[in-house]
C-alpha cells in the first residue's frame, strides 16, 4: 500500500519542510529587508550623481556638459544615471530642487509661525540664503542660470517657477504684514519684493566678478539691507 505524501508545515523561521521526506526549501530573505538594504545605498547614489552634475554643470556650462562627464565623476556607469534621471534637463531640474528650494520651505514654515516677526523672517533668509549658497557651491548654480538663462529660456522658466515665483509669493506676504505691523517703513518693498532679495543677487555676481580684487563683506551688506527696509521704524531686525 503506497503511503499518501503528507501535507507540508511550516516550521519556526519560515523554512517549508516536507514531512515525508521531501527536500527542505529555505524561505527567501524578507523584501522588507532587501528594501531597507538598498534604499539608503541608491539615496547614496543619487546624491553623488547630483554632486558631480554641480561641479561639471559649472565648470562646461548647461549646453557643453556631458551626461557621460556627469557619469564618470560620480563613479556610476551612465546607464545607472538614466535609472534617476531620463535626460540632461531632468538632472539640472532636479539639481535646482535640491539645492534651492529646501531653503525656501524653511522659510515659509518659518512665516506661518505666529511668534516670528516679518523683519526676524527676512533676516532668517538672508543667514539661510549666506550660509546655504554663497557658502557652498550651490552659487554655481544659480551663476549658471544667470549666465544661461537667456539661451535656454527652458531652464530660465523652469528656475522661475519652481524659486522665483515662490520666493517673490514670500517676501511680498512678508512685507505687506511688515508694512502692517510698522516694521517696514515704507510699501516699497512689498509692491516690489524684488527689492528685498536684490542684494543677495549682487552677492552672487560679485563673488563670482570682482571677489578677488575686492572680497565683498556680505553678512555686513545684508545687516545694512535690513536697516534700510526698517529704517525709521525703530524696530531695526536682530
Amino acid at each position: 500500500m503506497t503511503e499518501r505524501p503528507r501535507r507540508a508545515r511550516t516550521a519556526k523561521g519560515g523554512e517549508t519542510v516536507q514531512v515525508a521526506g521531501r527536500a527542505r526549501r529555505a524561505a527567501a530573505p524578507p523584501a522588507a529587508a532587501q528594501i531597507r538594504v538598498r534604499r539608503p545605498q541608491a539615496q547614496a547614489r543619487r546624491q553623488a550623481i547630483l554632486d558631480a552634475a554641480l561641479t561639471v554643470f559649472a565648470a562646461q556650462g548647461y549646453e557643453a556638459a556631458r551626461l557621460d562627464d556627469v557619469a564618470a565623476r560620480a563613479g556610476v556607469a551612465k546607464g545607472t544615471l538614466y535609472l534617476y534621471f531620463k535626460d540632461k534637463e531632468a538632472l539640472f531640474e532636479n539639481l535646482v530642487r535640491g539645492a534651492v528650494t529646501p531653503i525656501m520651505e524653511r522659510v515659509g514654515t518659518a512665516a506661518l509661525a505666529p511668534d516670528m516677526k516679518p523683519a526676524q523672517i527676512v533676516a532668517m533668509f538672508f543667514s539661510l540664503f549666506q550660509r546655504e549658497v554663497l557658502g557652498t557651491k550651490r552659487k554655481l548654480l544659480l551663476r549658471l542660470i544667470i549666465a544661461e538663462g537667456p539661451r535656454f529660456p527652458a531652464i530660465a522658466n523652469f528656475y522661475y517657477r519652481e524659486v522665483v515665483a515662490r520666493g517673490m509669493a514670500l517676501m511680498r506676504t512678508v512685507a505687506t504684514e511688515a508694512v502692517a505691523r510698522g516694521e517696514f517703513s515704507s510699501d516699497a518693498a512689498a509692491r516690489f519684493p524684488q527689492l528685498i532679495v536684490a542684494p543677495l543677487l549682487l552677492a552672487v555676481i560679485w563673488d563670482g566678478l570682482f571677489s578677488k580684487i575686492e572680497p565683498l563683506d556680505v553678512a555686513g551688506l545684508l545687516s545694512a539691507h535690513c536697516d534700510l527696509l526698517t529704517a525709521g521704524t525703530g524696530k531695526n531686525a536682530p
